[in-house]
């Protein structure tokens, strides 16, 4: 084959179509970065003033670095937002923050002092919750197979909301709720039968898939019933439970709002039918989340106050034609509240350039391309979302500015997995060299709290930074960490 030199001017064959060459490698898109991140006067990335060369000298590399100022934005952004929206429907709207996207002490402690609630998925989420000291009525607590001591110690801690997730599960609850003499407030999980356009692994409201009970009638013995209402039937009967209403979660990172608004009408003509029907009211109804946000340039996200009007107007439209009482609303932001206000900064270490043929379309052209790789100290031990999703990501050079060409580049980890692809496709600077900086933005969802320990690498620490300072909020984990646990028999 003929090698084809590289035209960095020109986007290369190997981009994927939605990767346009920079118009100025250093810029910053707006949408993927949390406020007050910018590049200083030196040209390095700063937050709050910081220089990123600060952060690794006094927290080492890999590093998650979370904007607490941002956070607590947009918090109070979906919490206004919703609030205003519904207030003529139902008084306002109850928001519950997905813990299962990043949660620690410090988190929770931001989330109630926003006047935000929180979601659990777990007795470990719950441990987190119960050592910030947030209230158990402000809790709810998911999962499609909670442990009996996970049920205990939701009701230990007199969890606002159990979100039941099949029959067999609530009558579980409700004998436990029985045995202790109380009662379990629950709402139950349904799934509605909308498609998410979105991964297939967090598309969560079609049928066929582990979560919630169906709508799809004749689904369970009693022949006429979907297990959807067969679970309402049950949980009024049983003394031991407060049905509270019902939820949802169609999937995460959607960006047009038909999904949730087709939702809300399904669970909506449900409510009206299981109250002309047993004469049940239910009170609440959960739509859950997974709001998308800005990985990439072309990811175009709503603001909070755009999706709240949306959703509103469906609600408002649909309890009126019903001739019901609209019920109390509520909302599970998590990615939404929380992706964009981290960034993850790498150090680079090693850098190799392959030639790779044409794509099909030009395979008559008989040349070869060039792919650069440049390996981080980190990878897919702290951001498995690529490997799991297909999730793309975009990088910047953030140690110093650049008047290099853009080169296509693809930023890899440093495990031993082909796969250990950090971002697939983005245009660096051709001079990046080992001992730079990376940031890669929107990595404060399901990145730390997807990390593990594979080839034995340390979990990086969190810092927060606000007003100009900076404080660790997670340590990073040491190899003695990791030996602790090794019993050494």
């Amino acid at each position: 084959m003929t090698a084809n030199p590289d035209n960095s001017s020109k986007a290369s064959p190997l981009a994927p179509d939605w990767l346009a060459v920079p118009a100025d490698l250093n810029a910053l898109h707006p949408p993927m970065w949390a406020a007050g991140v910018e590049r200083n006067d030196g040209g390095e990335l700063a937050i709050d003033g910081i220089p990123v060369s600060e952060l690794q000298r006094q927290f080492g590399t890999p590093l998650f670095v979370m904007s607490e100022t941002d956070f607590r934005a947009r918090a109070r952004a979906f919490q206004d937002a919703f609030n205003e929206a519904f207030a003529d429907i139902c008084g306002g709207v109850d928001v519950y923050y997905a813990g299962k996207s990043f949660l620690c002490t410090a988190v929770v402690r931001w989330v109630e002092e926003e006047g935000l609630r929180l979601d659990t998925a777990s007795g470990g989420e719950l441990a987190v919750a119960a050592s910030a000291g947030i209230p158990g009525a402000a809790l709810a607590l998911h999962g499609n197979n909670k442990s009996d001591g996970e049920i205990h110690r939701a009701l230990d801690m007199g969890l606002g909301r159990i979100v039941v997730d099949s029959l067999a599960e609530l009558e579980r609850v409700a004998a436990i709720a029985a045995n202790r003499g109380e009662t379990a407030k629950v709402m139950l999980r349904l799934t509605p039968g909308v498609h998410a356009h979105t991964h297939e692994f967090i598309a969560t409201a079609h049928e066929d898939q582990k979560f919630g009970l169906s709508m799809a009638g004749d689904s369970t013995e009693q022949a006429g019933l979907s297990a959807a209402e067969e679970a309402v039937a049950a949980a009024a009967a049983h003394e031991s439970i407060e049905l509270l209403g019902l939820h949802c979660h169609i999937g995460s990172q959607i960006f047009e709002p038909d999904g949730f608004a087709l939702a809300a009408e399904k669970l909506l003509d449900f409510l009206a039918a299981m109250q002309a029907k047993y004469s049940i009211v239910l009170p609440e109804l959960d739509l859950g989340g997974g709001y998308g946000i800005a990985y990439t340039p072309v990811d175009t996200p709503r603001p909070p106050a755009e999706i709240a009007q949306a959703m509103a107007a469906v609600v408002r439209a649909k309890v009126a034609e019903l001739g019901i009482t609209a019920p109390r609303i509520s909302i599970e932001p998590g990615r939404a509240i929380v992706g964009t206000s981290t960034f993850t900064l790498y150090e680079v270490g090693t850098l190799k350039t392959v030639r790779v043929d044409a794509p099909a379309e030009n395979a008559a052209e008989n040349v070869t391309y060039p792919r650069r790789y440049v390996s981080v100290d980190g990878g897919m031990s702290d951001n498995a979302r690529p490997v799991l999703y297909d999730a793309d990501y975009s990088a910047i050079l953030a140690s110093r500015a650049s008047g290099a060409a853009p080169q296509l580049s693809r930023v890899v980890g440093k495990h031993c997995e082909s796969g250990d692809i950090v971002v697939r496709d983005v245009y660096l600077p051709e001079d990046v060299a080992a001992g730079d900086l990376l940031a890669v933005p929107g990595t404060g969802a399901y990145c730390w709290a997807l990390s593990s320990n594979y080839n034995y690498l340390a979990r990086p620490g969190v810092v927060a930074v606000r007003d100009g300072s900076v404080r660790l909020i997670v340590r990073g984990e040491t190899e003695q960490d990791l030996l602790n646990r090794d019993m050494g028999v």
